[in-house]
């Protein structure tokens, strides 16, 4: 080989060298692998009077490294800022207030935990570490004092879940659950439920003449965002959360375990007939077997057949009974309760559901029937369901027994209301059927179903009073 190629062989070989030792020292900077590390300030105060209640620490990483932060106290005890956490080589600035991760100081009993917590005040050594990717290990030393910190912890000392098993489905029975949090000094709070994926649902505070954040006691409300029209979150359980930050950063957690059961959005409609039509009226002569109040049970009518008339006018003698006959069904994924009387039951025009011994529970469905000169909305209620097709669950904690109309099943509902009053100026007069969900709404599209004109005629040889 001639003299030329070996020199420009042996050329080629050293410029190669040549670049791959200044890829190595821009890829691999020399140097300690900790530099100009420390504090802005020696000395803090993390009271949150906006003097000296942050340092900024910072400090030079030459190659990738996993660092790690602790502080010294003076009386030898131990505390961890950051540990053993991943850093590309290059700049870093933290601002520090003195807050570390939780601990308990000894002979402390502390309900929650512990999250976030200052250090003491006194004297401290602080030691960063870092150790690169060869197993290189580097420390730097300084020292840095605390002073005057607010260590008052942002504690929880009441945290009480009611009930702690709820049922979201607007049938007034364990449908919310309130939540009483006790702050024992100022500090932003949150409580939340939280599922088994880590997705958060937080719940609105009561306000109740206390600010948010104030010290003393917070009520919560929690109805799984069904008053809304929202589904609730799925049947299972649930941890629930209330967290106490105060202003100089520390934190406690307490938690709690919550189960929600039979959730939902209860929907139920009125169903139209084959004879295209939705409510059937027709009418029946009054009989005094049929009297009832809360003194008195007196006897169901009889269910009516689909026959009634397509006539735009139904016409009944005063005294005589207005009829109706529909049919109900539950469209919604959830059971919906509902209360008596159940169909069958007869009204004198005066009368109420609590005239014949029935209240009006929150949360039930009930058919009503209203009327142009009816004195209230809906005067005349029933259940939705004849007793005996309606499942019954039995409720330790209220001692009574619920009745629910099941998802996708259909039931008839009649009942009659005796037209004893004639208002001549609403004679004829509309009357019409509606769907109640007691103490919660009527919804727009079942308020007023299948409305006829009802005319109310002398008995045979009188004039009408």
């Amino acid at each position: 080989m001639s003299t030329f190629k070996l020199w420009t062989i042996g050329a080629a070989l050293v410029a190669l060298g040549a670049v791959a030792a200044v890829g190595y020292v821009l890829l691999q900077p020399p140097g300690d692998l900790i530099q100009d590390a420390g504090f802005s300030i020696s000395t803090i105060s993390p009271n949150a009077d906006g003097v000296d209640d942050v340092a900024v620490f910072s400090y030079t990483i030459a190659r990738n490294a996993h660092v790690t932060l602790v502080f010294t106290h003076e009386n030898g005890q131990r505390y961890v800022f950051r540990e053993n956490e991943a850093r590309s080589r290059g700049d870093y600035r933290v601002a520090f207030s003195g807050v570390v991760d939780g601990y308990t100081l000894p002979d402390e009993t502390i309900d929650g935990e512990v999250e976030r917590r200052l250090l003491p005040n006194g004297r401290y050594t602080w030691t960063l570490e870092a150790r690169d990717e060869d197993g290189e290990t580097k420390t730097a030393i300084g020292t840095f004092e605390i002073v005057e910190a607010d260590l008052q912890l942002p504690l929880i000392p009441a945290f009480e879940v009611s009930p702690t098993t709820f049922t979201p489905n607007q049938d007034g029975v364990r449908d919310r659950v309130r939540v009483n949090v006790f702050l024992q000094k100022e500090a932003e709070l949150a409580v939340y439920l939280q599922d088994n994926k880590g997705v958060k649902r937080y719940l609105s505070e009561r306000l109740q003449g206390r600010e948010p954040g104030d010290a003393g006691n917070h009520e919560f409300d929690y109805d799984g965002g069904v008053d809304d029209g929202y589904e609730p979150p799925a049947d299972g359980e649930y941890i629930l959360y209330a967290v106490a930050q105060d202003a100089v950063g520390q934190r406690i957690v307490r938690s709690s375990s919550l189960t929600i059961e039979q959730g939902g959005l209860p929907l139920a409609e009125i169903q139209p007939q084959a004879l295209g039509i939705s409510v059937c009226f027709s009418t029946l002569k009054w009989d005094d077997r049929y009297y009832t109040d809360n003194l008195t049970t007196g006897e169901l009518i009889e269910k009516p057949e689909w026959n009634c008339s397509n006539q735009s006018t139904i016409t009944l003698e005063q005294g005589d009974l207005l009829v109706f006959h529909l049919t109900v069904k539950n469209v919604g994924g959830t059971p919906i309760r509902t209360f008596g009387p159940f169909p069958g039951a007869v009204y004198e025009f005066t009368q109420r559901s609590s005239t014949l011994g029935y209240l009006e529970p929150a949360g039930t469905f009930r058919v009503g029937i209203d009327c142009d000169s009816a004195l209230s909305d809906y005067p005349w209620r029933w259940a939705i369901a004849p007793q005996d097709e309606l499942t019954e669950v039995f409720d330790a904690t209220s001692n009574d027994t619920f009745y629910y109309l099941q998802p996708e099943q259909s039931a008839e509902v009649w009942g009659a209301i005796r037209m004893t009053e004639v208002y001549e100026a609403q004679n004829p007069q509309n009357c019409w059927a509606g769907l109640i969900h007691e103490k919660v709404s009527i919804d727009p599209f079942q308020n007023r179903v299948g409305a006829r004109e009802v005319e109310i005629v002398p008995p045979a040889g009188q004039q009408v009073e």
